[in-house]
């Protein structure tokens, strides 16, 4: 039809000067993202393979405030996991769960197929704090709990001494709580219950407290540890560099309700630094899945009820009340 302008048809490529500037950032980024999404894969791991086993898990408190909700979650030996989220997502309490210091209200806590009923010698829980006793030496920390275990008396001083040495605190094997450093009294923690040699280890922020210098010593140390020994390892924490720092998988939980959002394998090979490229890439792809599941639950729609009718108005107005 003569008289209609044609269309015209868009450029497949900005020709702005300024514009295709930003085209080799723009491809970075997009590199960046696909390798996290490379080292970020979801986990799947079967019960019957399991040497952990949540299923359907829940607790209320008695306060009414719902902890965990339908918690499912199965951890293979030898893995190091870090249960991940915001405080009040649960991570601690599901962490007690598997130490059997919290009975839940629903679902099941097994391990090698035994349903957890309470506190038992094939799991040992470390504290936030040291949990030092102060009137005994770092050796002697080490050798009562031995001797609780029932190691015979010729063998806990030896045994002790091998770890300390492991966590680097040679020399210190006769010095009283009082006169370590907070990282010190966690390493002494450390060599006390890799010496007590469970099959699981439940860690509860225990370097949350330590300056980020020292922080980061630990995180390395428990790397080695971890890589020689092979434990099996739950790990809480809300520092996303820390948790895929050290963790095989990141388990990410989300509040209000307490549960999991995202299982996370992180194909990063160890040793890992605190300035590996890719950590730093893992870190910022997580913080933003973290950002997007921080709120509550959702919830189904409450219908609200009508508006109640105002009360009809005659067109003349109301009468005057008589005196």
């Amino acid at each position: 039809m003569r008289g209609l302008p044609m269309p015209s048809v868009p450029s497949p490529l900005p020709t702005s000067p300024h514009v295709r500037s930003l085209w080799p950032m723009l491809r970075a980024l997009l590199g960046r993202w696909r390798s996290s999404l490379r080292l970020l894969r979801p986990a799947h791991v079967e019960a019957n393979r399991a040497k952990i086993a949540v299923a359907q898990l829940g607790h209320q408190y008695a306060n009414k405030v719902v902890a965990l909700q339908d918690v499912d979650l199965n951890v293979r030996s030898g893995e190091f996991v870090c249960l991940l989220g915001p405080s009040g997502c649960g991570k601690s309490t599901l962490l007690y769960a598997l130490a059997g210091q919290v009975k839940p209200t629903g679902g099941t806590v097994s391990i090698d197929g035994k349903p957890i009923h309470g506190p038992g010698p094939e799991r040992l829980l470390m504290f936030q704090e040291a949990a030092l006793f102060p009137w005994l030496t770092v050796r002697g920390n080490i050798t009562f709990a031995l001797a609780a275990k029932g190691v015979p008396r010729a063998q806990r001083k030896e045994r002790a001494d091998a770890f300390i040495r492991r966590v680097q605190l040679t020399g210190f094997e006769d010095t009283l709580p009082h006169q370590l450093s907070g990282g010190m009294k966690m390493r002494a923690s450390l060599a006390r219950a890799l010496a007590m040699d469970p099959a699981v280890l439940l860690m509860d922020e225990p370097f949350g407290s330590l300056d980020a210098q020292t922080r980061i010593h630990m995180q390395e140390l428990l790397q080695s540890i971890w890589m020689r020994t092979g434990k099996t390892v739950v790990f809480v924490t809300h520092d996303v560099h820390e948790a895929l720092m050290l963790g095989t998988r990141v388990v990410l939980m989300a509040p209000r309700p307490g549960r999991v959002v995202r299982d996370l394998e992180v194909h990063l090979p160890m040793p890992r630094k605190p300035e590996d490229a890719g950590l730093n890439e893992m870190t910022r792809h997580v913080r933003e899945l973290l950002r997007q599941v921080e709120g509550p639950a959702p919830r189904e729609p409450v219908p609200r009820p009508p508006p109640a009718p105002h009360p009809a108005v005659p067109a003349h107005g109301l009468a005057r009340p008589a005196r």
